[in-house]
């Protein structure tokens, strides 16, 4: 049942990455310098956002030692930045929306989960690898990505959101809409900006954007 669960609720999570983008917030300013994003005064900082990154590139290359795997790894996850920091974002306003509702998640509710999915995997490290490979989620970050997962589980059932139906699908999401206006999220325009109604990062088509030149910008454009 985790199993079956987690693959429904990741499936849910990633539909607004495909969905096209009417309506945007405004694009992040120099406002707050060394931002990838803030999210209801909360800074996800580019340094936070590079080292996400990196970790999952250090776990890609300790779990596929052969170049020519590794090579083909990084090929299928490029953009690999914007796409981390879009999960980012996303999990701060899908725990608005469980908190708004009364939705809390437990250490319990995470050992269960896990135990579940590791004994489905064929273990720890399976696991991991698995969460790896599908969902580009380094391992010291897999407890994480499990309290998202239960938290948008419980969030559906509390809104009585079938996530089988449109309908149901339709109503958790306007949850999340509801949480991300509240947020007044601001990404820097480097990784685009924030659609509150479809709860995506885009690429923003804005040519008087100033490209950023820095050192950690530099680095972070070539880890995308």
């Amino acid at each position: 049942m985790h199993r079956r669960n987690s693959r429904r609720t990741a499936l849910a999570l990633s539909t607004a990455a495909l969905a096209a983008a009417p309506l945007l917030t405004a694009c992040g300013n120099e406002a707050h310098p060394g931002a990838a994003a803030v999210v209801g005064g909360d800074r996800i900082t580019v340094a936070q956002l590079e080292s996400r990154v990196n970790e999952v590139r250090d776990a890609q290359r300790a779990a596929i030692p052969d170049d020519a795997r590794y090579s083909q790894a990084i090929a299928k996850s490029g953009g690999l930045t914007r796409s981390t920091l879009h999960t980012m974002v996303l999990g701060k306003v899908l725990h608005r929306a469980a908190a708004d509702a009364g939705v809390s998640v437990t250490r319990r509710d995470i050992q269960t989960m896990r135990a579940g999915l590791e004994e489905q995997a064929g273990g720890r490290k399976a696991l991991e690898e698995g969460w790896l490979q599908q969902y580009s989620v380094a391992p010291a970050h897999l407890d994480d990505s499990l309290r998202t997962e239960i938290e948008a589980q419980k969030l559906a059932r509390e809104l009585g959101a079938d996530m089988n139906a449109p309908e149901g699908q339709e109503l958790f999401w306007k949850s999340l809409t509801a949480a991300s206006k509240k947020l007044d999220i601001d990404l820097n325009p480097r990784y685009g900006t924030w659609d509150v109604e479809k709860n995506k990062r885009t690429d923003a088509k804005t040519p008087w954007v100033r490209q950023v030149t820095d050192a950690s910008a530099a680095s972070a454009d070539r880890q995308a």
